[in-house]
């Protein structure tokens, strides 16, 4: 067979606009699955080196244009300049857009394009030639982010010398010897580094399916395996007496009775809950299916939602606010106040979930209006959206231009245009379906 790198050289342009389109990517792909031949093993397995080789060789091009792309909008404005961190917002949400991926994960590629061409010119190469991924550079900038510049480019110095070695490594041996380099290198920021991240440490929440979620601690080293230790003995003892959970759900139910229960019921912290639900009147009342939206945790099993009401409904410190509408909307409010009120707020809150920047799945901070009221604007619920705050001031600069969309099944669709003139569009997400209409109104219940 031939090499793919060799066919897409010798294949035609994409066209006139240079444009990628579906329909020229399928026609290239092909191109390209028809040169290694039919059922034959090893040209499949040289295909795939080859187009793994290709798929690095054009993360170092993205990689190139992000950074021409961030230094051309930067322009002269220094780091220190107080408007940096809102030219630096637009780079990254317009990346993001780009990517098709968050402005937190776009920003994270834009720091790396910008080391990479400005301080690791070997570990850029290895990247631009195929030899590592994008995310083997990653590691390198990652683990040599606390030392300065004369000191991580000694360190690139040694890739380049030896990029093969690098290329057989593992995630995990290549963390472990830039750990040692790094630490050899410079031993008090070192120090320095792990001083900060302990300064840093901090407790997060991520959703799971099948109703479950991730509750994780970054803490110290130290602290962390004596936690687990303690976890563990918890675990063996309860095993030891006859306990038929496994030790995974005794380690997790001993954690959790710590955290909510303290030493004994007296001692059980006030805590207010809040869950919001958007769920249809069948669902709730009747005997439907549709998945329940659960605020900040998306989709989630009808009896599990019946399950949190009822709880909610039983316990002393729970609150449960249903909302009910239409199939194609929760409910229309208008006001006349350049703010949005409250309820009015809530709702859009609960219709967009996620900040409605595409690609942005961050919890929405900022209820913004889509045509700004300065040109005009309602404040109103189909010119309402749900942003996250480094989306909402990312869009704050001059020549970002929204406006409202109207599909034909009823759901609103925000278009966003760049500074650079491309359009990106964002449907509103579906609401449960509802077996019986209900109207618009709002229930709110506290126990």
């Amino acid at each position: 067979m031939s090499d793919p790198i060799d066919t897409i050289e010798h294949m035609s342009e994409w066209g006139g606009d240079g444009e990628a389109t579906p329909e020229r990517v399928a026609a290239w792909t092909e191109a390209i699955i028809r040169s290694a031949g039919p059922g034959a093993d090893p040209a499949c397995i040289d295909l795939i080196q080859s187009l793994r080789r290709l798929t690095c060789a054009a993360e170092g091009l993205i990689a190139t244009a992000t950074a021409t792309f961030a230094a051309g909008q930067r322009g002269d404005v220094p780091p220190s300049d107080e408007r940096r961190e809102r030219v630096d917002r637009n780079i990254a949400t317009q990346i993001g857009l780009a990517r098709r991926e968050s402005p937190r994960r776009a920003r994270i590629h834009v720091g790396l394009a910008t080391v990479l061409t400005t301080e690791m010119p070997h570990t850029f190469a290895a990247l631009r030639t195929g030899r590592i991924s994008e995310w083997r550079a990653t590691i390198i900038v990652r683990e040599t982010a606390c030392l300065t510049r004369e000191d991580r480019g000694k360190i690139d110095a040694q890739i380049g010398a030896d990029p093969g070695h690098w290329e057989t490594l593992s995630d995990g041996r290549t963390i472990a010897e830039l750990r040692a380099m790094a630490y050899e290198a410079d031993r008090e920021h070192f120090v320095l580094a792990r001083q900060r991240a302990v300064r840093d440490r901090r407790v997060t929440l991520r959703p799971l399916p099948a109703g479950m979620a991730r509750l994780s601690a970054t803490v110290p080293l130290v602290d962390a395996v004596a936690a687990y230790a303690g976890l563990e003995h918890a675990a063996t003892g309860a095993r030891g007496r006859g306990d038929d959970r496994s030790r995974g759900a005794i380690m997790a139910d001993t954690l959790l009775h710590h955290l909510t229960a303290g030493n004994g019921p007296a001692e059980r912290p006030v805590v207010p809950i809040a869950v919001n639900l958007l769920i249809s009147d069948t669902a709730l009342l009747g005997d439907g299916n549709e998945p329940a939206q659960c605020e900040r945790f998306g989709p989630i099993p009808a009896d599990l939602a019946r399950d949190l009401v009822g709880v909610a409904a039983d316990a002393d410190l729970a609150t449960l606010r249903r909302v009910y509408g239409s199939p194609k909307s929760l409910v229309a409010m208008e006001s006349k106040a350049r703010c949005f009120p409250a309820g009015l707020a809530r709702l859009i809150r609960l219709r967009d979930r996620t900040c409605r920047m595409p690609f942005c799945d961050a919890p929405i901070r900022h209820i913004d209006h889509i045509v700004p009221a300065a040109r005009g604007g309602p404040t109103s619920y189909g010119n309402g959206q749900g942003l996250c705050e480094s989306c909402n001031h990312a869009k704050q600069p001059h020549g970002w231009y929204s406006h409202v969309r109207h599909r034909p099944d009823g759901r609103h669709q925000v278009e966003t245009t760049t500074p650079t003139g491309h359009v990106y569009r964002s449907p509103a997400p579906t609401p449960p379906r509802s077996g019986v209409p209900a109207p618009p109104r709002e229930e709110r219940r506290s126990a």
